[in-house]
């Protein structure tokens, strides 16, 4: 059937390279102890699993089950992997394994969902074009230094959270334009500074747009100096 859900890509950034520094023993340890957290979170926030794809994470939200918040859930989700591979790396520094960093995607639209494969095997899974969208924001989360990026019909229904835009993209296959966010978190949680930040950001965005040069550049010094990272 079709209904609007949410599904989350995620990727461990430079695998390759950390599988290549560990035996066949570790590496599958390592896999282990970061699969069991994240799978933990997807499951207690109401998601479904789609599928592991090597060291990547396929999941949704809204299925089987429906969940008129499922928005939420993913990125609520999402923040929460962020948190947990803080506490990871500690643990995998002790164990002098390398560190992790993955990037995160999450799109919300009307998807199919069912039982889909071949005449030999099936699994309960979600296509469509807005899955596609929802892989290429984990992948281009590279290209902008953040490790989560939403698009703006999720940031839109997952309204208790706020968000920096960051930017329009056309990614590969899509004919319009698209508005990407950044997820901070919670918004009555979050510290004033931080939310004014996102807010001169986006004043700086809508300056950049009108193409005011001088007062866009402007804005910018001062949130580098703000946060210099």
């Amino acid at each position: 059937q079709k209904c609007e859900l949410s599904v989350l890509f995620t990727d461990i950034r430079g695998f390759t390279t950390i599988s290549e520094g560990l035996d066949a023993a570790e590496l599958s340890d390592l896999m282990d102890e970061y699969l069991t957290p994240m799978t933990r979170i997807v499951h207690e926030t109401h998601g479904t699993i789609d599928k592991y794809i090597g060291d990547a994470v396929m999941a949704f939200w809204g299925a089987p089950v429906f969940h008129p918040e499922h928005a939420e859930q993913a990125v609520g989700a999402g923040l929460a992997m962020l948190k947990a591979l803080d506490k990871l790396n500690v643990d995998f520094q002790k164990r002098n394994w390398p560190e992790i960093k993955i990037g995160v995607g999450i799109n919300t639209g009307v998807m199919s969902v069912g039982n889909m494969g071949s005449k030999f095997r099936k699994a309960y899974t979600v296509l469509g074009d807005v899955v596609n969208l929802g892989s290429r924001l984990e992948g281009i989360t590279k290209m902008y230094d953040v490790a989560f990026l939403v698009s703006e019909t999720t940031a839109h229904s997952a309204g208790r959270y706020a968000y920096r835009e960051l930017d329009r993209v056309r990614v590969k296959g899509k004919e319009r334009g698209v508005t990407i966010f950044e997820p901070l978190g919670l918004e009555e949680e979050l510290p004033r500074e931080m939310l004014d930040r996102a807010g001169r950001f986006q004043h700086f965005l809508e300056l950049y747009r009108n193409q005011d040069w001088d007062e866009a550049e402007a804005i910018l010094h001062k949130l580098l100096v703000a946060e210099p990272d």
